[in-house]
């Protein structure tokens, strides 16, 4: 007795290649048979189903599959598989499926008005999201027990202890290769001296700050949203509302305050690097003593440089963490979102703080400290 699908090919009396199933074609059974069907390259004229004991409708897509391959007929069915062969027969269809596509003068208008209003939607979605900072930021204020300050203290710890090495490192190479390549530029004019001017400047004043923020965007602000994104898909989020606590006060709060106060010394901690660096670099090849590069710092580089750099600093620090912490609480759905939301935080901080930092320079050169 036959308890597996099974086949045979053989010639009828007439001449015909005939294909004999065997057996019951079902789910649970046409697997053992598949490849080998499939590896048939004789032509075939009959599908003979006489011996088949058993069929559903995935036994006659089947059969119908392999009966049209070879353009060949089916016989010997009984009631119920000819009623099956039928039903898949009609429900083939060749056809290209593809969805309807409008043409180029309608689609690129519609879609550049759809990411106008996404803009706009998402411009209203971080209004509502500082509003709620502000909220939670004056009911703390009315009941300093709820704050949590181990929580800020964690926070300072990740965003400003643990991204010295890195920050400093940076800064420290970004210096270097301000004096090289500056001074390169300068000898042509006998003015090499002015190196100690080219970098203190710019590293006090933009580059320092600057570079800064990217570096905290790309490794706090890309963790923010990714910690509290996957908050929201475990559902701990919900879970602290449950339990009557404030997400925006026991997540995003000691955040944004910890990049406050934190991107203020990572920014002049920056500078100082860079300053070192360029003063080694000058040291060893432009032979202007280490010692004196530094001195010199003090009488080329006016106070309001500095006080630029510190003004940016926080507020760059408010811009990452705000923007991190926004796309942590707009996750949905699945885990790929978190990655996407991610990837927006530090795209979004990036874009913000260099177009920030477009306007302090025209803004602090119109007030006079250009």
């Amino acid at each position: 007795m036959v308890t597996e699908a099974d086949y045979t090919l053989d010639k009828d009396d007439g001449g015909r290649t005939v294909l004999r199933l065997k057996g019951p074609y079902l789910l649970s059974t046409i697997s053992d048979v598949d490849t080998g069907l499939r590896k048939i390259d004789e032509q075939i004229d009959v599908v003979d189903l006489a011996e088949v004991s058993e069929i559903d409708t995935v036994g006659a897509w089947f059969t119908n599959q392999v009966a049209s391959n070879h353009s060949a007929s089916i016989e010997n069915a009984d009631d119920r598989a000819q009623r099956l062969l039928t039903a898949v027969g009609e429900s083939s269809n060749d056809s290209t499926v593809s969805a309807p596509r409008l043409p180029l003068l309608t689609r690129a208008p519609e879609a550049m008005g759809e990411k106008v209003f996404n803009a706009g939607h998402g411009i209203v979605q971080v209004i509502g999201f500082f509003g709620q900072i502000l909220l939670g930021t004056a009911s703390i204020l009315r009941h300093p027990r709820r704050f949590r300050y181990r929580a800020l203290v964690h926070q300072f710890e990740s965003v400003g202890v643990n991204a010295l090495p890195i920050i400093g490192l940076m800064s420290f190479l970004i210096g270097i290769v301000i004096a090289q390549q500056g001074a390169v530029q300068l000898q042509a004019f006998g003015a090499e001296a002015l190196t100690v001017n080219l970098v203190g400047r710019i590293t006090l004043r933009e580059l320092g700050v600057l570079m800064t923020a990217i570096m905290v965007a790309g490794r706090s602000g890309s963790a923010f949203a990714a910690q509290i994104g996957t908050m929201k898909l475990t559902e701990e989020i919900d879970a602290m509302r449950t339990i009557g606590l404030s997400p925006i006060e026991v997540l995003v709060i000691p955040r944004l305050l910890a990049c406050f106060f934190m991107m203020i010394l990572l920014g002049f901690y920056a500078s100082c690097m860079a300053i070192i660096g360029g003063a080694v670099i000058s040291d060893l090849t432009l032979g202007i003593p280490f010692w004196t590069f530094l001195s010199r710092i003090h009488e080329v580089v006016p106070a309001h440089d500095v006080w630029v750099g510190m003004i940016k600093a926080p507020v760059f620090g408010l811009i990452v963490a705000i923007s991190g912490c926004y796309q942590g609480m707009q996750v949905e759905g699945n885990s790929e979102e978190v990655g996407l939301r991610t990837t927006k935080a530090v795209v979004q901080a990036i874009f913000t703080v260099i177009v920030l930092d477009a306007f302090f320079a025209v803004f602090f050169t119109e007030i006079g400290w250009g």
